[in-house]
């Protein structure tokens, strides 16, 4: 992990990228974690997590090709195995699941 997370579980300033919409993206990608954190048998909040993060990562690829971002290749190969992990989940979800989300944040 790359940095401490907070407790509760909230973005702050920190987390900050200083493009308005990839830090209200990450905003809720940190809500939908401290959600399925809260109610680990909710399908609800599992689902959207899932979708949020999708809609996340497709807005930050579509910047980074706009930018000729050099290593977009791996970036994107990163994000693909995380959708693919947390699209396989099943509610409940167990504290390992939620420290995952936690740590790729």
């Amino acid at each position: 992990m790359g940095f401490p997370i907070p407790e509760p579980f909230c973005w702050d300033e920190s987390f900050a990228v200083f493009y308005e919409l990839l830090d209200e993206e990450h905003k809720q990608l940190f809500k939908c974690v401290f959600d399925v954190a809260a109610d680990k048998a909710s399908a609800d909040a599992l689902a959207k997590l899932v979708s949020v993060t999708k809609n996340h990562f497709s807005d930050e690829e579509g910047m980074m090709k706009k930018a000729n971002y050099a290593n977009f290749d791996s970036h994107h190969k990163i994000h693909e195995e995380f959708v693919a992990k947390i699209s396989a989940l099943k509610a409940p979800v167990d504290d390992a699941t939620v420290n995952f989300a936690k740590d790729w944040l």
